[in-house]
């Protein structure tokens, strides 16, 4: 048996540059789409006497004959709670462990370039205006992988603290700039043809009585129960996409609370994105928003850490 590889977030940050996350997604939802990696539902367990939970994301992929898991503690301690996460990847062929590897930069990385993804699909080709709220890694990692998608003329950005942190006002125009500071996350979406929600808020950031009537509009997750971006209602009116139709509307808070509350149902999502990058599902129609849920996949973690092995290998 060979010793699988540990690596560390330091030796994971050494290599990631090595790695086009943008495609590992592209590559990983065509390979869902023909039916040649399978994704369970993910799993929450609560830990005795409230003290936190862990998540755990699978995954099993045929074309790169691999499989594991990630798993993703949320440990509540006084002084705020502690966020972690490591994924083992196992063979296929021989049934043993490859890695295991801490995967919280790697979280960040697929879960902004899924939303990416999401967005060069969903996204209309004249799109040119982009509102994104929270500006904190999670964030800058989303305008990363979506500056090159559309031909961007005007980038707004917004968080709470941004007006007083000259520091993170200043990282935005470097990484981007022309980058316009937003005094509130409802100047931010106004107009903007694509708006990107990259918080940890288990609430609505934004007013989506302000969103365009075409706007696209993407929100990620977080541990919070029922955690939502938008009002749940908005689902009723927009043209609702997500990462996998099998799993997310049981696990996105909005989708729960639309479906308990507003009378939406996960029979009104018009597609996900195997679907979408096989074809196999309408594209949106002009004349209503959009809205593309990501809760994070399992088969992203496996996906992730497997070019992070196949680099380390290298």
């Amino acid at each position: 048996m060979t010793t699988p590889l540990v690596l560390d977030a330091a030796a994971v940050a050494r290599l990631l540059p090595q790695v086009d996350v943008l495609q590992e997604m592209r590559q990983l939802f065509a390979e869902l789409g023909r039916g040649q990696a399978v994704q369970p539902p993910q799993t929450l367990t609560l830990f005795p006497g409230e003290r936190g939970d862990f998540i755990t994301y699978l995954g099993a992929a045929a074309d790169t004959g691999t499989f594991g898991a990630k798993l993703s503690p949320y440990l509540i301690r006084q002084g705020g709670p502690v966020i972690t996460a490591w994924t083992v990847l196992m063979s296929m062929e021989t049934g043993q462990p490859l890695m295991l590897c801490d995967a919280g930069q790697l979280t960040t990385e697929r879960t902004a370039a899924t939303t990416a993804l999401g967005v060069d699909l969903l996204a209309a080709e004249r799109a040119e205006r982009i509102a994104i709220i929270g500006t904190g890694q999670v964030a800058q990692a989303h305008w990363r992988h979506v500056q090159s998608l559309r031909p961007w003329q005007e980038v707004r950005v917004y968080s709470p603290n941004l007006a007083s942190d000259t520091a993170k006002r200043a990282s935005w125009r470097n990484l981007c700039p022309g980058t316009v500071c937003a005094a509130s996350a409802e100047d931010a979406a106004r107009e903007a043809d694509v708006v990107m929600l990259c918080t940890s808020s288990g609430t609505p950031v934004v007013d989506a009585a302000v969103l365009g009537a075409e706007a696209l509009v993407t929100s990620i997750s977080t541990n919070v129960a029922l955690a939502h971006e938008v009002a749940p209602e908005f689902l009723t009116s927009a043209q609702v996409y997500c990462d996998h139709r099998e799993t997310t509307p049981a696990t996105a808070g909005e989708m729960v609370l639309a479906a308990r509350d507003h009378g939406w149902s996960a029979e009104q999502v018009r597609g996900d994105l195997a679907e979408l990058s096989v074809g196999a599902c309408p594209f949106p129609e002009p004349g209503r928003p959009v809205f593309f849920r990501s809760v994070g996949l399992g088969l992203e973690d496996m996906a992730i850490a497997n070019a992070i092995y196949r680099a380390a290998c290298a």
